[in-house]
């Protein structure tokens, strides 16, 4: 069976209809939960802020208005944070295919 991305978001946004569902008939605490889904996007969201700010860095390194040593950090900080999102999407579909793979 091939997992691509709209179906592995398909299948998660039935089961977040479903966890309302269930949510709805349970009584309902007054905390302030962050859904799975906002954590995910705050994560990407600070990825992509830290890959935008690596390239301004980079823009005003070629101007020579930012030190080497910065520039470094910088493109260090955006490898990193594409490397775990990488690997969070990588976890994400192994989770999602091992799912599928159980026995109904």
């Amino acid at each position: 069976m091939s997992v691509n991305a709209l179906s592995a978001a398909n299948a998660y946004r039935n089961q977040l209809k479903l966890q309302d569902e269930i949510g709805d008939a349970l009584p309902q605490e007054e905390t302030s939960k962050s859904s799975f889904f906002d954590l995910l996007k705050e994560g990407a969201q600070s990825a992509i802020d830290t890959q935008y700010k690596a390239e301004a860095t980079k823009m005003e390194a070629i101007t020579g208005k930012v030190d080497l040593a910065d520039l470094v950090t910088s493109v260090n900080n955006a490898e990193l944070s594409l490397n775990t999102v990488i690997a969070v999407r990588d976890k994400i579909i192994g989770a999602y295919q091992d799912i599928i793979r159980m026995p109904m």
